[in-house]
């Protein structure tokens, strides 16, 4: 559901956490953001969270799906997930993914949305970092699911597989997200200043309720 954007009034838009390509480039930005803004909030008794899901062309993929995506937040308590309005499964341009530039996942609220968006991958499963190589940091990040670091006259990246992909979306990249929206509901307002208290705070979250969920699956 989609309205003009000429008629929608997103005073204090926030976009925090935001996982760039391989780089993990994260990013802070305060303002309007672009088409985003065209959401409105869900009517009063519609199911939520809303799921959107763009067309990618046949260079790109969804490593998740709707409903695996659905079964994770059920594992999860209420509270951490019933503000979610939105999760967008959205596309990304070729060009960007070249340059190392496209991102992975974001949270964004503003005016009664919390949206997250998963963004598509590419279907030969390499994420790229360009030219720089992989920080300590990065390989850190990424080695639970994906340790395969190759060179070559392109630059860096890492060569991910199909269910690799998928167990990342699932049990870190989602997470990671969520904790967002959960460290905005309950902790704290976001600043510059507080900007690596916010990932800190999504990434711990996503370390812990992922080894809950799989405990769980376990027992």
């Amino acid at each position: 559901m989609k309205q003009n954007r000429k008629e929608t009034a997103w005073k204090k838009s926030r976009k925090f956490g935001d996982i760039h390509g391989g780089r993990m480039r994260l990013k802070c930005a305060d303002g309007i953001f672009n088409r985003t803004h065209n959401l409105l909030p869900p009517s009063e008794g519609q199911e939520t969270p809303i799921f959107i899901v763009e067309n990618t062309s046949r260079d790109f993929y969804f490593p998740v799906t709707i409903d695996e995506i659905k079964e994770t937040l059920k594992k999860l308590p209420k509270e951490h997930t019933k503000y979610l309005t939105h999760i967008w499964l959205d596309k990304v341009k070729k060009s960007e993914y070249l340059k190392g530039e496209t991102l992975q996942g974001q949270f964004i609220c503003g005016s009664n949305i919390y949206l997250i968006k998963l963004y598509a991958v590419p279907s030969d499963n390499k994420m790229l970092f360009g030219q720089s190589k992989l920080t300590t940091k990065q390989l850190n990040f990424y080695k639970k699911y994906c340790t395969d670091l190759i060179h070559n006259k392109n630059g860096w990246y890492l060569q991910w597989t199909t269910e690799n992909y998928k167990k990342y979306y699932l049990e870190k990249l989602l997470l990671h997200e969520i904790g967002h929206c959960v460290d905005y509901i309950y902790e704290r307002h976001w600043s510059k200043a507080n900007h690596k208290q916010v990932e800190d705070f999504a990434d711990n979250y996503a370390v812990i309720w992922s080894n809950n969920i799989k405990q769980t699956v376990e027992e």
